[in-house]
């Protein structure tokens, strides 16, 4: 049994995201003229600052997110999204790739007595899902005895307008414990490409 924190990679984002946003929103008004070296982070604040968000969503991102599979089922809830994400049904964990062996995200803040339950829980259905294994199950079959908290790794690909619907959404403190910080942690990485875009939702996490 193997325990691993939350993670995540920046996979792919549009090429100077804001001068891309700029180009597309000056379409509207025929103001290309206007367009400077410098011109895209100003013209992309006045885009978020005044609503129009459909200018943005001419930027696109792709995150790897390493999370529980109870995780995954709130984000891919998330419609505007395109979505590839680790099988259970596919992947047999007692194969050599997989160390031979299940991949758990630990709930955050449980006390050392949960965390030996949680644990032991863990390396439970861990046992039983290789034993299903043994006797003939197929992974898709066996899997049956998994629980939420197996690793899962999804790809998950969206415009700037909806990973700004995601922050906010995820970030809030009313999201659940293990989706906000991978709501912080995209929102650090997309403030490194894209800080007009994005600067508004720091407040998100006070």
């Amino acid at each position: 049994m193997l325990i691993k924190q939350p993670s995540i990679e920046l996979l792919w984002i549009t090429e100077n995201c804001e001068k891309q946003i700029e180009a597309a929103g000056r379409t509207c008004y025929k103001s290309e003229s206007k367009i400077t070296d410098d011109s895209a982070g100003d013209f992309t604040n006045r885009m978020v600052k005044s609503g129009h968000h459909a200018m943005i969503e001419h930027a696109s991102a792709s995150f790897k997110i390493i999370t529980d599979r109870g995780i995954t089922h709130e984000i891919v809830r998330h419609r505007l999204a395109s979505y590839a994400q680790e099988s259970t049904r596919y992947c047999n964990y007692s194969n050599g790739k997989f160390g031979k062996q299940c991949t758990f995200i630990c709930p955050p803040s449980l006390a050392p007595d949960q965390l030996e339950t949680w644990a032991s829980a863990c390396r439970y259905a861990e046992m039983a899902y290789f034993k299903l294994l043994e006797l003939g199950s197929t992974p898709q079959v066996a899997r049956a005895v998994l629980p939420n908290c197996l690793k899962a790794e999804i790809i998950m690909t969206c415009n700037l307008r909806e990973w700004r619907h995601f922050i906010t959404l995820r970030g809030s403190k009313a999201a659940h414990p293990q989706i906000r910080p991978i709501a912080h942690m995209i929102l650090d990485e997309l403030m490194v490409h894209a800080p007009n875009v994005f600067s508004d939702l720091l407040g998100v996490f006070e």
